[in-house]
């Protein structure tokens, strides 16, 4: 595993360097494997009395919009098993907060999110010569979707006009 802290700073700023280096240099060597098992620690200085989490807190989440929109894999590469990806979902989907079951996504907006994660993610695999589509369906069904072969074998088929 691989924790890399994100400043208060960095995310006054939306500084994107602390995850840079190692994302890019995994990129290069071997995007094939998604072993980076990446934990972020967010670091932001709040008042003890603000009972939001950070995922209600407006320059958390516009951060994590921002490394989403340059690292749209991501979520591919951190440690699910630490909780990392719900974390990482619930800066970008609506929720809210039980008690009792945890995060409750919103359950269009996480529908969405899911789909649109696979069109992109579909993509970038194919982009990489990635055959094995096992973590992108696993990732998926953490988060209560099931994904059919043939919806894979219907985004690789070629696309009339191209």
């Amino acid at each position: 595993m691989t924790t890399l802290t994100i400043s208060d700073r960095a995310l006054q700023s939306l500084d994107l360097s602390a995850i840079v280096a190692p994302i890019d240099r995994w990129s290069l060597t071997d995007p094939k494997q998604f072993n980076l098992d990446l934990k972020l620690t967010i670091d932001y200085n709040r008042d003890p009395q603000d009972p939001r989490e950070l995922s209600e807190i407006p320059e958390v989440r516009l951060w994590f919009i921002r490394a989403d929109a340059r690292y749209p894999y991501l979520p591919l590469l951190l440690d699910w098993q630490a909780g990392e990806l719900a974390r990482y979902v619930a800066m970008l989907v609506p929720h809210q907060f039980s008690r009792k079951d945890g995060i409750e996504y919103n359950p269009e907006a996480l529908e969405i999110w899911v789909m649109h994660r696979v069109f992109l993610l579909t993509d970038w695999m194919q982009k990489y010569s990635i055959d094995d589509r096992t973590r992108l369906k696993f990732m998926t069904q953490m988060l209560g979707y099931e994904l059919d072969d043939g919806l894979f074998e219907l985004l690789e088929s070629p696309v009339e006009g191209n």
